[in-house]
């Protein structure tokens, strides 16, 4: 076969042969891959980014059902640019990794406003715009577009790493540069959409993380972690470091028709933008706080029962902290103190982003 010119991660273009692995994962798709998703039945441009956004850190089972959520709602970049970003963060609720979706209203508003509400099928105009790194922006093109960019989602790293053996962490730079320019020399200029869609669906329902179905696979034979015996020790393991403990108080201020005192948290950190019961770091503060704000409160002074909830890089321990709120507390207001503050009824729930333990815990206090 002819050699290729292939441009590489690092700006410079050299002569490759013609991918190794292209043809046999096409030919693999067009029997075993998925092609009934969502996202693929009409793959545009707007579909396809939200769908590669929402399947950032997240499975493809749990992201479907949010996804036609949000098709339903959102069905063009327009609409998803003129909503409310509470209506956004609601239909995110659960999903995590909350600040995708304020980056996802971001990009479809600096869409509307730059390109006229038409996607730039460029992958290099894509990764410019908020939330979109140079693996979502390619997938972008070549999904939608047919455009030949290279991938390199966490799937596609684990396939490559196997299939050349190699050594090193993705985390490490070099390893991370050697292995976009394999994604590079290995996405054909014909099929790419089909070939993009291949080795994503290898990495996801063949070549796992643990116990990887390599005689299943199409690429086996090639495969230098296969031929060693140990694929699972490809792509190495990044150390792991022992996550932070953080504990908080959260008040559950109630009033007696079950609504509970919510504040809307800074737009920056740990849930940004969603709506939680005020944080405090004792008991002893949110009492405080209960004496000197809301008049009429009670705190009760025995806790509820602890919520666990493990972050990416730290693992937090709630204490729920109920407060019955009577006299003055219970006249109906919406709002109190402005926007940044409302009376939430998970009875007769709002339109707004709540994070998927705060919603937990309101549903067990209104079922108590």
């Amino acid at each position: 076969e002819h050699a290729a010119m292939v441009p590489f991660a690092d700006g410079s273009v050299q002569a490759a042969q013609a991918s190794p692995i292209a043809a046999a994962l096409i030919a693999w798709h067009a029997r075993h891959g998925r092609h009934d998703l969502p996202w693929q039945r009409e793959p545009t441009p707007y579909r396809v980014w939200v769908s590669e956004v929402m399947l950032q850190q997240t499975q493809v089972a749990t992201v479907i059902g949010y996804y036609e959520r949000f098709m339903q709602r959102f069905p063009d970049v327009h609409a998803l640019a003129a909503a409310p970003p509470d209506e956004v963060l609601h239909l995110w609720s659960g999903l995590g990794y909350y600040s995708r979706a304020r980056n996802l209203q971001r990009a479809a508003r600096q869409i509307v406003v730059d390109h006229g509400g038409v996607f730039p099928d460029d992958p290099v105009l894509l990764a410019r715009l908020p939330g979109i790194g140079r693996s979502t922006a390619a997938a972008i093109a070549a999904l939608a577009c047919g455009r030949r960019a290279a991938i390199l989602d966490g799937n596609v790293r684990r396939v490559l790493s196997r299939y050349f053996r190699i050594e090193g962490s993705p985390a490490d730079p070099d390893t991370q540069r050697r292995l976009w320019q394999l994604a590079e020399a290995c996405t054909p200029g014909q099929q790419v959409e089909v070939y993009t869609q291949a080795v994503m669906d290898l990495g996801a329902t063949v070549c796992t993380r643990r116990r990887p179905l390599c005689l299943s696979c199409p690429l086996s034979a090639g495969c230098g972690g296969y031929r060693s015996g140990r694929p699972e020790d490809f792509p190495a393991a990044r150390p792991r470091a022992a996550r932070p403990q953080r504990q908080v108080v959260m008040l559950l201020a109630a009033r007696a028709d079950g609504s509970v005192l919510l504040r809307r948290r800074p737009p920056q950190g740990v849930w940004g933008g969603l709506w939680a019961p005020l944080e405090f770091d004792s008991i002893e503060a949110a009492a405080a706080f209960c004496a000197s704000h809301l008049a009429g409160a009670a705190v009760d002074v025995v806790p509820l029962r602890p919520v666990h909830h493990v972050f990416t890089h730290f693992e937090l321990t709630i204490t729920p902290l109920l407060a019955h709120c009577t006299g003055a507390m219970a006249a109906p207001a919406g709002v109190m103190e402005g926007d940044g503050v409302l009376w939430y009824n998970p009875r007769e729930p709002a339109r707004v982003g709540l994070p998927a333990p705060i919603v937990a815990l309101l549903d067990a206090l209104s079922a108590a």
